[in-house]
C-alpha cells in the first residue's frame, strides 16, 4: 500500500510513519523541502527504513501542487491509495500570515495535488482547534457551530478544514487531535509547547518553596490532553478502517482536567508545591467592574512590563494568556466507537504525567545545563518491583486489592494477606487471569500470634520480603462523648491499625537488614493530619503508626530501610459505607487510592498526602483556633449515625441546607 505524506518528519509525523511502515508491503512517499532530506534520512535510520521503503519526495508547502513538477506528478499518478496531510505551522509566536499561507493555502494545494494524483482518501489531520473558542461541549458532527476564531491558529484551523470540506474531489476523513504532549512510555517530545509552558514555573516554586506548602490558585480553563503515539495509533487505526469516508473524529481523552488540575498534577511529579485552594473563574467574573479593572491594570506601562518580564522568564509566550480559560470540551463518543476492540484509548494524564515531566528535564528545559539538581529519570514501576516480593495486607478489597492487582500487572510477586480464604482465592484467581504471580496467605493481622505464623511461613517460603503494605485497617466513626463506655471501640482499632502492623515490620525488618535494605509503606489516614471530629479512636491508632515510624526511619536510615507514610483521603471502599455523610464529601476511588501506593514505591518519599491534607494540617499549625472552630461547627452540624448511638437504622434523612453548604466547602477545596 502506498501514501504520500506530508509533514512526515514533524512530531506526529514521525510516530505515525513508524505505524505505516509497520504495514506489509508499504511505501511512503515523504514531501521534503530541499535541504531537508538530512531529516529524512535520520528518519529512515531511527525507524530501520529502507530508501525504497521511505522516499524523498521535493517539494514545497507554499507552492502549486506541493511544488511537484509534472514529472513528479506522472511518476506518481494512479499509485497513492492514502494521502496523508499533517503539515501545520503550531506556533504561538508565529505571525498570522505564516500561518495562512502553510495552514490555509497548503492545505488548499494538498487537496489539488491529491486529486492530481488520483489518490483513493485524502486525511487530514485538523485540530479541536477547528472549533474556536466555543462555549460548552463540541463534538465530532459539528463545524459551522465553531465559537470565536480571533486567533491565528484557531482561524487557520477552522479555514483549512472548511477547505477540505467543501473543496476536496475526493473521498475525506478528518482527525482533530487534542492538545498533545509527548509519547506516554518515553517521554519523547520536541518542543515547549500547551502544559510545558507550565513547567518552568512549577520548577522555580519547587526552588523556592517546601512541597507542603498550600497555594492559592484558580481553576482555569478545561484542557484535554494526549500523548503523541495515542494519537499515531489512532490516525494509522481509523485511517486503514472500512466504510469511514467523510467521517471526522474527535482524538481526545475521556477526561478534561482544569488549569489548576493540570498544574498540581505536574507539581505532584515535580515534588513542588500544589494550589491547595482553587477559585473558580465565575467568582472574578461575578465581582462587579472586574473585567474593566483588570483590562485598565493591565494596560498600564508599568502592569505590562512586569508581565511581559515575567512570562519571559518564564519561557511563556504572552499569547496562551487567552487560552488559560479556555472554554471548551470535546465529545468522542464516535471515535470511541469506532476505536472499539482495537485496543487503543488515551490514558489519564496521571499514569504518565512523571514521564513527561522526567523528559522536559532532562532534554527540554533551556536551564538543564545550569542546574546542579538535575537527576535522572525516576524506574518505572515495573523496573521497582521486577523480580522483587510484595507482601499487602487487606489484600481482597477496597484498596488493598487494587494495589495488589496493579503490583502483579507489573511483575511483582505479590504475597496477598488477608481473614478470608474464599476472598483470597477469587484475587488468586483475578491475578493469574492478569499473567500475574501471587500466592495467598490467611491471615488476621489483629491477632500478633497469627502475624507471627505469617511472617514465619512467608520467610520460609520466599526468603524475603522487599516491600511491606502495612493496608489492613478498622475505621470507627463515633464522638467521644458517646464511647465512654465502649473502650473496646479504642483496643479494637490499635490491635489492628497499630500492634498488627507494628508487629509485621518488627518480624521482618531482621530479614530487611540482613538483605540490606526494604521498603515499608504504611496506610495512614487524612484524618491524621486534620484532626477530624467522630475518629478519635482511629486517628490515634493511625498516628502511633505514624510516629513509630518517623522515629524508626531515623535509626534504620544507613541500613537501607525506607518508610513512606500514605495519609489517604477518604477513598470509596466498604469501610465508609456506613457513614452516609460521605456520600457528599469528596472521595477518590480504591484504584486512585492503589495509583498512591505505586508512587510511593517508585519515589519512595517519606509521606504522601493530598492537598486537603497539607491544607488541614498547617491551618492546626498556623490558626489553630479558628480551625478548631470550624471544624467544631462541622462536628455539631453532623451528628453521630444511629450505629454509633446504638440504634437501629432509620430511614436515612435528607441532607439539610447546613449539611449540604458545609459539603459544599469541602467540594471547592479540591484534592
Amino acid at each position: 500500500m502506498n501514501y504520500f505524506v506530508t509533514g512526515a518528519t514533524g512530531f506526529i509525523g514521525r510516530f505515525v510513519v513508524a505505524r505505516l511502515l509497520k504495514r506489509p508491503g508499504s511505501r511512503i512517499f515523504a514531501l521534503i523541502r530541499p535541504g531537508s532530506e538530512y531529516k529524512l534520512d535520520a528518519l529512515r535510520q531511527r525507524l530501520g527504513a529502507e530508501p525504497e521503503q521511505l522516499i524523498a519526495i521535493r517539494g514545497d508547502m507554499t507552492r502549486r501542487h506541493l511544488g511537484l513538477n509534472k514529472r513528479a506528478q506522472e511518476d506518481l499518478k494512479g499509485q497513492i491509495d492514502h494521502f496523508i496531510h499533517l503539515a501545520a505551522i503550531y506556533d504561538l509566536n508565529m505571525d498570522a500570515e505564516s500561518q495562512q499561507i502553510t495552514n490555509i493555502d497548503g492545505t488548499r494545494q494538498a487537496l489539488r495535488l491529491a486529486a492530481a494524483l488520483g489518490a483513493q482518501c485524502f486525511h487530514h489531520v485538523s485540530s479541536v482547534a477547528a472549533g474556536g473558542l466555543y462555549e460548552g461541549t463540541f463534538d465530532e458532527s459539528m463545524f459551522a457551530e465553531a465559537g470565536p476564531l480571533d486567533d491565528p491558529y484557531l482561524y487557520t484551523k477552522h479555514e483549512s478544514e472548511r477547505l477540505v470540506r467543501e473543496e476536496a474531489k475526493l473521498p475525506v476523513r478528518i482527525y482533530r487531535p487534542s492538545m498533545v504532549v509527548g509519547h506516554s512510555q518515553s517521554g519523547e517530545m520536541d518542543k515547549i509547547d500547551g502544559p510545558y509552558y507550565l513547567f518552568k514555573l512549577i520548577q522555580r516554586l519547587h526552588d523556592l518553596l517546601p512541597p507542603w506548602i498550600p497555594l492559592l490558585g484558580i481553576e482555569g480553563g478545561r484542557f484535554n490532553i494526549v500523548p503523541v503515539d495515542f494519537v499515531a495509533d489512532a490516525i494509522d487505526y481509523l485511517a486503514h478502517l472500512p466504510g469511514r469516508d467523510g467521517e471526522c473524529f474527535h482524538l481526545t481523552a475521556a477526561r478534561h482536567y482544569s488549569l489548576g488540575e493540570v498544574v498540581n498534577i505536574f507539581a505532584a511529579v515535580a515534588d513542588a508545591p500544589k494550589m491547595a485552594v482553587r477559585l473558580d473563574n465565575s467568582l472574578f467574573r461575578a465581582l462587579p467592574g472586574a473585567n474593566l479593572l483588570r483590562k485598565r491594570l493591565g494596560n498600564l506601562p508599568p502592569s505590562r512590563f512586569l508581565l511581559h518580564q515575567t512570562l519571559d522568564s518564564l519561557d511563556i509566550p504572552e499569547a496562551t494568556l487567552k487560552f488559560l480559560t479556555y472554554p471548551t470540551t470535546y465529545a468522542n463518543a464516535h471515535t470511541q466507537a469506532a476505536l472499539a476492540g482495537s485496543g487503543i484509548e488515551a490514558p489519564e494524564l496521571e499514569s504518565y504525567a512523571q514521564i513527561l515531566w522526567d523528559y522536559w528535564a532532562n532534554h527540554l528545559d533551556p536551564e538543564r545545563e545550569d542546574r546542579d539538581d538535575e537527576t535522572q529519570p525516576l524506574p518505572t514501576l515495573e523496573q521497582r518491583v521486577a523480580g522483587k516480593v510484595v507482601l499487602v495486607t487487606g489484600a481482597t478489597s477496597g484498596i488493598g486489592k487494587a494495589a495488589a492487582l496493579k503490583l502483579a500487572r507489573a511483575g511483582a510477586c505479590v504475597l496477598l494477606v488477608a481473614r478470608t480464604r474464599e476472598k483470597l482465592d477469587e484475587t488468586l484467581d483475578e491475578v493469574a487471569r492478569l499473567g500475574g504471580t501471587a500466592y495467598a496467605y490467611s491471615c488476621d493481622v489483629a491477632d500478633l500470634e497469627s502475624c507471627d505464623a505469617l511472617v514465619e511461613q512467608v520467610l520460609k517460603e520466599h526468603g524475603r520480603v522487599d516491600i511491606l503494605v502495612n493496608n489492613a485497617g478498622r475505621s470507627i466513626r463515633r464522638s467521644v462523648i458517646n464511647a465512654l463506655d465502649r473502650f473496646h471501640d479504642f483496643e479494637r482499632t490499635m490491635q489492628l491499625n497499630y500492634f498488627g502492623a507494628l508487629r509485621l515490620i518488627m518480624k521482618l525488618l531482621p530479614a530487611m537488614t540482613a538483605q540490606g535494605g526494604g521498603h515499608i509503606i504504611n496506610i495512614s489516614s487524612i484524618g491524621v493530619l486534620t484532626n477530624a471530629p467522630r475518629f478519635s479512636a482511629y486517628v490515634a491508632s493511625k498516628a502511633a503508626l505514624d510516629a513509630f515510624s518517623r522515629c524508626a526511619a531515623s535509626e534504620l536510615a544507613h541500613e537501607g530501610i525506607r518508610f513512606t507514610t500514605i495519609n489517604m483521603p477518604l477513598v470509596r471502599t466498604p469501610m465508609i459505607a456506613p457513614t452516609k455523610i460521605y456520600n457528599h464529601v469528596p472521595t477518590i476511588s480504591p484504584n486512585q487510592a492503589a495509583d498512591m501506593i505505586c508512587d510511593a514505591i517508585i519515589r519512595q518519599p517519606k509521606r504522601i498526602a493530598t492537598q486537603l491534607g497539607i491544607l488541614g494540617s498547617v491551618m492546626h499549625f498556623l490558626t489553630p483556633k479558628v480551625t478548631e472552630t470550624i471544624m467544631n461547627t462541622g462536628y455539631k452540624i453532623f451528628s453521630d449515625s444511629a450505629a454509633a448511638i446504638g440504634q437501629q437504622e432509620s430511614t436515612p434523612k435528607k441532607i439539610s441546607r447546613e449539611q449540604r453548604a458545609f459539603s459544599r466547602l469541602f467540594r471547592g477545596i479540591h484534592w
